[in-house]
C-alpha cells in the first residue's frame, strides 16, 4: 500500500467507491471539493446520476453481482494496477454488504488499499441487532422491547406475550438479508397481530434466510420522530466528529421503507453521548450510523441499529459544515490527530423536491420550518453540485421529478392539505 503527504493528494489519491448510489455521489463530490481528485465508482449497474458525473470513473463490473471472492478477486487485481501506479487508493463501500465483503478480506486489500473499516469479527459482532441490543442494555442506552425467533426453525413459538401488536419484525442479519430476492421481500414488516406475525416469519424461513427474527415494540409516531445519527471515531473509539438529524421524510415503498428522504439538522444529546459510550466501549475506529426514534412515551430516543458505515445520507455532515471525505483522510492517509467537530449548521438535507415536503410531512409546524429552509436557500442534495455536467443535472432531475408520484403512492397527502 502506497501512502502519500498532503501535497502530493491531487496527483496521488484515488478513492474508490463499490457501488453507485447517493453515497457514491456524495463521496465523489466531497473528494473533488476537498481535493480535486476523481473517484473510481465500481457498480453492477449503471447508476445514471452517478455514471454520467465528471468527477467519477465508473466501470460496470459483474464482479459485483457474482458474490465475495469474485469482488475480492476484482480488487486484487485493481490494487496491484494502483499499486504499481503509485498511487493511494482509498477503498470504500456504499451497502453494507459492500463493507462486509472489504472487512472480511481487509488483512489481505491492505496490501495495496487504505481500508477505513474495522476488522470483521468487531463489525459482526455489532451488526447482529441481538448483540447490538445486548451492549445497549450494558451501557444504559434505550432500546425498543425486543424478541428474537430463529427462522431456521419453522415450528417456533412465536411468544409474544406482553407484547401489543401491531408490532415491528426485522431481520437481525441484514448482510444475508439483503443479498436475497423473493416475492413478499419488505424490508421492515409491520405484523398486524399473531396470525400476520407467524404469515412473516414463515416467509422469511421458506425463501432460505436462517437467522433471527428480530420482533419489536411498535414505537407510535410519524417519520419525525426518526433520527438519524453519523458519528467519525479514531482509534480507540474516541468521537471526533458527529451529525445527526430529524427525519421528516422517508422513503415508503416496500423495498426501501426506513431510508431517509428529508432531514432536518437538529443536536441530540442523548444521542451523541449515548454513541459516543458505545463506540468507545467496543474500540470502535471510523463512520457509524445509528438509527433511532423518539418514543414520546417516555421521552427518550430509542435505538433500532448501528451501520458500520457512512448512512446514505450522510451528506448532511458536509451540509452540516464537515467534509466526510477529508475525515477518512486525515486519519488513514496522513496519520493525523483529529480534535473533535460537530456539523450542525443550519440546513435541510433533501432528495426531494420542495412540493413533495409541501404535500405529505403532516406536522404543521415541522412542514413549515423545513420549507422555511427552502426559501432561505438552506436545503441541499448532494446531486446539486453546479460543476458538474448537464447530464449529470438532468438524471438528478428527473430522480426528484419522479419522487412526488411515489409518495403519492405510498404515503398519500397530509390530512390538512388535501
Amino acid at each position: 500500500m502506497n501512502l502519500c503527504t498532503e501535497p502530493e493528494l491531487a496527483e496521488k489519491l484515488v478513492p474508490v467507491v463499490l457501488g453507485g448510489d447517493i453515497l457514491a455521489y456524495s463521496y465523489a463530490r466531497c473528494f473533488h471539493e476537498a481535493y480535486g481528485v476523481k473517484t473510481m465508482v465500481v457498480s453492477g449497474v449503471d447508476v445514471k446520476f452517478t455514471s454520467s458525473s465528471r468527477f467519477t470513473d465508473y466501470r460496470v463490473d459483474p464482479a459485483m453481482g457474482e458474490g465475495d471472492e469474485a469482488i475480492a478477486a476484482m480488487l486484487r487485481k485493481l490494487g496491484a494496477e494502483f499499486c504499481a501506479q503509485g498511487k493511494t487508493a482509498v477503498l470504500l463501500g456504499s451497502a453494507d454488504w459492500h463493507v462486509r465483503t472489504i472487512s472480511k478480506h481487509k488483512d489481505e486489500l491492505e496490501q495495496w488499499f487504505v481500508v477505513p473499516y474495522n476488522d470483521f469479527a468487531l463489525l459482526d459482532e455489532i451488526t447482529q441487532k441481538g448483540r447490538f441490543y445486548a451492549i445497549c442494555e450494558e451501557l444504559g442506552m434505550a432500546y425498543p422491547a425486543t424478541r428474537l425467533f430463529d427462522c431456521s426453525d419453522a415450528s417456533a413459538d412465536l411468544d409474544v406475550e406482553g407484547f401489543t401488536f401491531p408490532l415491528i419484525a426485522k431481520p437481525s442479519n441484514s448482510a444475508r438479508y439483503d443479498t436475497m430476492s423473493f416475492e413478499g421481500k419488505e424490508k421492515i414488516y409491520t405484523a398486524q397481530d399473531a396470525q400476520d406475525l407467524r404469515r412473516i416469519f414463515l416467509l422469511l424461513h421458506d425463501a432460505g434466510y436462517d437467522k433471527e427474527l428480530v420482533v419489536q415494540d411498535f414505537i407510535p409516531g410519524d417519520d419525525d420522530a426518526i433520527r438519524s445519527l453519523t458519528t467519525y471515531s479514531v482509534e480507540g473509539g474516541r468521537v471526533a466528529a458527529v451529525s445527526g438529524g430529524q427525519v421528516i421524510l422517508q422513503d415508503h415503498s416496500p423495498a426501501r421503507i426506513g431510508n431517509p428522504s428529508c432531514i432536518l439538522l437538529e443536536r441530540s444529546e442523548q444521542l451523541i453521548e449515548d454513541a459516543k459510550r458505545f463506540c468507545e466501549h467496543v474500540g470502535y475506529r471510523g463512520f457509524a450510523n445509528f438509527d433511532a426514534k423518539y418514543d414520546a412515551r417516555d421521552g427518550k430516543f430509542k435505538f433500532f441499529e448501528v451501520n458500520v458505515r457512512p448512512g446514505a445520507n450522510t451528506w448532511y455532515m458536509a451540509l452540516g459544515g464537515v467534509n466526510f471525505a477529508k475525515l477518512v483522510v486525515e486519519d488513514f492517509v496522513l496519520g493525523r490527530d483529529l480534535g473533535y467537530a460537530e456539523a450542525y449548521e443550519e440546513g435541510l438535507y433533501s432528495l426531494v423536491p420542495k412540493d413533495v415536503v409541501r404535500d405529505f410531512v403532516p406536522d404543521v409546524q415541522v412542514r413549515e420550518r423545513a420549507l422555511s429552509l427552502f426559501r432561505a436557500g438552506k436545503a441541499a442534495s448532494p446531486l446539486d453540485y453546479a460543476p458538474d455536467t448537464l447530464r449529470h443535472k438532468f438524471w438528478s432531475w428527473l430522480r426528484g421529478a419522479r419522487q412526488y408520484k411515489k409518495y403519492d403512492q405510498y404515503l398519500g397527502k397530509a390530512p390538512d392539505r388535501r
